[in-house]
């Protein structure tokens, strides 16, 4: 097993208290296993998915990742977990706008130490990039940077990958295409990914479903 989760909790603060988000979440990922996680705007998904990173505390519960206990390492632990273990897949795509393509895509695999050429080579070819490695962000369209974000995130050969509506922004179609290649790719790295999303209809590609409703899964 990859990934557990057990009896997660969290809330936030507002004007009146606590504001409870998850309430008692307990879900669990294998290697190579691919999971969709729905829900209505606002019913934690994006938190579930903080919290496995180490991107925010949780307020009880408890996250194994790859055997280590992410919930109680402290901010450097978390950080080089996920440095080494997990590669993020943002909506807003959250490329660095001075770094050419090939920089975007390599800055992962250089912090890791991964052979960043041959990663670099092999992603662009497979993402339709390979014309696109001179430009910077702000030339590229849409669903080419969703591409080198998608890149990026493998360069490093992570084994998790958590995806946040990475097709969010994209029409229809080209978010059909960006969800073949990203699973096609996550596929040949037996990589793990854990995906938050809207559409029903990209759910169902992956291998399992989770429906996320006023903080407990269904």
């Amino acid at each position: 097993m990859l990934l557990s989760i057990e009896d997660l909790h969290k809330s936030y603060l507002g004007p009146e208290g606590p504001v409870p988000v998850l309430r008692g979440v307990t879900l669990s990922l294998n290697a190579g296993e691919t999971l969709a996680l729905t829900g209505e705007s606002g019913s934690g998904k994006s938190t579930l998915l903080h919290l496995v990173a180490g991107l925010a505390a949780a307020d009880g519960g408890r996250v194994l990742l790859d055997g280590q206990q992410v919930t109680t390492l402290d901010d450097r632990g978390r950080a080089r977990l996920r440095r080494r273990t997990i590669g993020i897949i943002f909506q807003q795509f959250n490329l660095i706008p001075s770094l050419n393509v090939a920089a975007n895509i390599a800055f992962q695999a250089r912090l890791n130490g991964v052979p960043e050429a041959r990663e670099l080579s092999r992603l662009a070819r497979a993402l339709g990039l390979e014309s696109q490695l001179k430009k910077y962000p702000e030339q590229l369209s849409g669903g080419q940077q969703q591409r080198v974000a998608i890149a990026r995130a493998l360069a490093a050969r992570p084994k998790l990958i958590l995806a946040d509506e990475p097709t969010g922004n994209l029409d229809e179609a080209t978010a059909d295409d960006v969800m073949e290649q990203l699973l096609a790719l996550v596929a040949q790295n037996g990589a793990t990914l854990l995906m938050v999303t809207h559409s029903r209809r990209l759910a169902a590609r992956l291998g399992r479903r989770a429906h996320l409703s006023e903080g407990h899964l269904a």
